[in-house]
């Protein structure tokens, strides 16, 4: 017969397990892999997001409604459309390259035939007006204020309307690891905030006059780097409308989450998704990240500041 635990100290249990489950999901995103084993970015997400679940900090049905399958099915339908661009922009860069060098060596004493390197694998030119068109069709629809998930799926939803290439080899191009990650992440956040572990860190800034630009653009920019600016978006923007000016609190919040970004590797989507497409050809690492990271990201949110208090 199992003893009986105390509601209390029950309750203390499943809070330590959020707040490590929290920070251990978090290492593995900061460093892109557990110290002393082979756990990585998208292993960790779906491993926290797991015991999440198992700990019973969140139950299963409310782990769906913590995910935005908005920025899922975004992220799905830009990898697909992308897919079917490959190799033409960068064989147009190859071929700039070649002219480049070929003016060069008719400026020295090279000889411009022998001297040139390979030529670049030729493209049909073709294949690549389709992509092109619904490129230029996908980004219309963003500035014309369509939901951005649903036209980049529409997007994706054409490309896949062809007689000329295999869809699997498209679907190989998609990272599967990356969407099982940002599943994962959402989950893992979302857990946090069952936890009240979100709202301890918000109750440390409620302290401070959020009102205030400048106060607001350093707990963004601190909260994004914590959380990961997507889901410190999420839950800070439920404090703006009870601003003085929400309009002002509506341009820091978006200012400062983007360009806090810069700062670590966890600080922006964007950036976990570069390194994690990058790990096996130049692998970068968060002190690394962080020395180029840090002057950029207070020399903006400087200059964003002053921007924002100039224009009110």
């Amino acid at each position: 017969m199992m003893p009986h635990i105390p509601p209390q100290a029950l309750s203390e249990l499943k809070l330590f397990g959020a707040y490590a489950v929290f920070l251990g999901s978090y290492l593995v995103f900061a460093l892109g892999k557990f110290p002393g084993m082979k756990i990585d970015r998208p292993g960790a997400g779906i491993i926290g997001a797991v015991l999440m679940v198992a700990f019973r900090i969140i139950l299963p049905a409310d782990a769906l409604r913590f995910i935005d399958f908005s920025t899922i099915v975004l992220l799905f339908s830009m990898m697909l459309i992308v897919a079917y661009l490959h190799l033409g922009p960068i064989a147009f860069f190859g071929l700039l390259l070649e002219l480049i060098y070929l003016l060069c060596a008719r400026a020295g004493t090279r000889d411009p035939v022998t001297d040139l390197p390979d030529p670049v694998e030729a493209v049909d030119r073709a294949l690549l007006v389709k992509p092109g068109i619904v490129i230029l069709l996908v980004i219309s629809g963003f500035f014309a204020g369509v939901p951005p998930a649903l036209m980049a799926a529409f997007g994706a939803a054409i490309m896949l309307i062809t007689r000329s290439r295999e869809p699997r080899r498209v679907y190989d191009e998609v990272d599967w690891g990356l969407l099982a990650f940002f599943v994962g992440l959402f989950v893992i956040v979302g857990g946090a905030e069952k936890a009240g572990i979100t709202e301890r860190l918000l109750g440390f800034a409620t302290h401070w006059n959020l009102h205030h630009p400048a106060i607001f653009t350093v707990v963004v920019a601190a909260f994004s780097n914590i959380v990961s600016n997507v889901p410190a978006v999420m839950l800070l923007k439920s404090l703006v409308p009870g601003f003085a000016n929400p309009h002002t609190g509506w341009l820091v919040l978006a200012m400062a989450s983007t360009l806090a970004g810069n700062l670590t590797i966890t600080g922006s989507v964007a950036n976990i998704i570069v390194v994690e497409r990058a790990k096996n050809v130049a692998p970068i690492s968060f002190r690394e990240y962080f020395q180029v990271g840090l002057p950029i990201t207070v020399a903006t949110l400087v200059f964003g500041s002053v921007w924002l208090w100039l224009i009110q």
